[in-house]
């Protein structure tokens, strides 16, 4: 599915660990995404230590590099009784308009029959903030496995809501779904992917580097629409982060290079 359009490449803050990211900030870990060559980053709602300081920051260091900015809120769109949380979305409209991003990464929570009627207010809410809204696959029953997402994007359309899907590559495995299967089901609604490997340990699935993937990630990214911005979102570690977060960019870099000219690097 790759052709010759180019693949942005951005990293998730969260990639940095937690603990670390909410230590040192995220504009911290903005700068040094972007001085190993990322495109940009993906802000996490849920590492914000200071909003007001951070977002501010966060924008004045990505507009002058030039490169770009997601914004990913960790509230769910619909509370467990399938309600709209217009207020999650407001907040992360919000966010998202100091950061000057221009797309919102959010799950679907409980969404289900009873939420349709909320779909109106949704795309009212959406034109009227001009923002773009992609919806991901998290690592959740009730909004991370295939068939709640291919019903959400079906109904969604039908309502007049053109969204699109972060495909997160390695979520499926939570959820006990085919990530290959899904690729090729949902390929039409991907606008974003995070790219994640993963390994099986102690009854649990982790994150780890693609390079270190038992999943067949090649064959998922190849899957994807061409020209969609890819984010790093597996863990960045390293005595030498720039350096690690340089090594990793230029490796997936080199992935999306050879998807994209597959006979010129064969040759």
């Amino acid at each position: 599915m790759h052709t010759e359009a180019s693949t942005p490449l951005l990293i998730s803050l969260s990639a940095f660990g937690a603990a670390e990211v909410r230590r040192h900030g995220q504009l911290w870990f903005t700068e040094l995404a972007l001085a190993a060559g990322a495109d940009g980053v993906e802000v996490r709602s849920e590492l914000l230590v200071d909003a007001e300081r951070e977002l501010p920051a966060i924008a004045s260091a990505v507009r002058a590099a030039n490169k770009q900015l997601v914004y990913s809120s960790a509230d769910y769109l619909w509370n467990a009784d399938g309600r709209l949380d217009l207020g999650a979305l407001e907040r992360a409209q919000a966010a998202a308009g100091t950061l000057g991003a221009p797309r919102i990464k959010m799950a679907i929570g409980g969404f289900g029959p009873a939420s349709q009627p909320t779909l109106r207010t949704l795309r009212e809410q959406l034109q009227a903030g001009g923002v773009e809204l992609v919806i991901e696959n998290d690592q959740t029953a009730t909004a991370g496995t295939l068939a709640r997402m291919q019903n959400f994007f079906a109904t969604a359309t039908t309502h007049g809501l053109d969204l699109g899907l972060t495909f997160d590559m390695g979520n499926w495995h939570w959820t006990g779904e085919c990530p290959q299967q899904a690729a090729h089901a949902l390929a039409a609604q991907v606008r974003y992917v995070h790219c994640k490997g993963v390994q099986r340990e102690a009854q649990r699935w982790v994150a780890v580097p693609l390079a270190e993937s038992s999943a067949p990630w090649r064959a998922i990214l190849r899957a994807m629409p061409a020209g969609v911005p890819w984010a790093i979102e597996y863990p960045l570690i390293g005595n030498d982060l720039l350096a690690t977060t340089r090594h990793e960019i230029d490796m997936v870099r080199s992935v999306a290079a050879s998807l994209a000219h597959p006979l010129a690097l064969a040759a």
